[in-house]
């Protein structure tokens, strides 16, 4: 018999929203659509900074053929620090953007579809939590991944392969690897040291993006399977 209540229990009812309701969702969406325009600007901006400067290193170290590579490995610090930058907004971004696409899933793609859309029962309580209590939605290294993926790879690889053409033709084309290390010697600071570095550097952030991939695959391989009760 216990069987039988389980199967007679009532399903819980998604909430009926009155019209006035309805309008100030609406009005909501708009809203959190607005927000998550401006803050992709925003990551536009980072990455524009950081192009700049990877330009201007690139003017200077291949002015003159007697011009020092050094700029190429500074701009490396930038470019770190606008990646780190840009991760931070990316968090901010991806809240607006969560919601709006919770919002799309549960209210606005059954208004519109034709069908029996099986979708998360009391989603509006889903969506008031994470107004109540907002939080990121995504770690700080999934958002660098991320970002990785997106621009800073191409920058760092860019920034890499203009070092070591710097070091082959400037001031005169390289014939032997013993020279093209003691190119790259800057001060007390040994060439083999800062060529160990860069490919640390590079190798790092395509691990960091590979790993970043693999997550989200993962993640949405997950909720292919299992019904989400978050907005993540």
């Amino acid at each position: 018999m216990g069987g039988e209540a389980a199967a007679e229990a009532p399903e819980l009812e998604r909430k009926t929203l009155s019209s006035s309701e309805i309008t100030a969702v609406a009005h909501l969406y708009r809203g959190e659509v607005y927000r998550s325009t401006i803050w992709r600007t925003r990551l536009d901006t980072t990455t524009n900074w950081a192009v700049v400067t990877l330009g201007v290193a690139l003017s200077i170290s291949f002015s003159a053929p007697g011009a020092s590579p050094l700029p190429l490995v500074l701009v490396g610090v930038l470019i770190l620090l606008f990646l780190m930058l840009e991760a931070r907004r990316y968090r901010y971004f991806n809240v607006w953007r969560a919601r709006c696409r919770w919002m799309e899933q549960h209210f606005y793609a059954p208004m519109l579809d034709d069908g029996d859309l099986h979708l998360e029962e009391n989603w509006q309580k889903t969506l008031a939590a994470d107004y109540l209590r907002p939080t990121y939605h995504v770690t700080l290294m999934t958002a660098v991944g991320r970002r990785i993926r997106s621009n800073y790879l191409w920058i760092l690889l860019i920034q890499s392969l203009a070092f070591a053409g710097k070091l082959a033709v400037h001031p005169t084309p390289v014939k032997t690897w013993d020279e093209a290390v003691s190119r790259a010697d800057v001060g007390p600071v040994a060439g083999e040291v800062l060529i160990v570095a860069g490919v640390l550097y590079v190798a790092a952030a395509a691990g960091m993006a590979l790993w970043s991939w693999q997550s989200d695959v993962k993640r949405g391989r997950q909720r292919g399977r299992v019904k989400s009760h978050s907005m993540g």
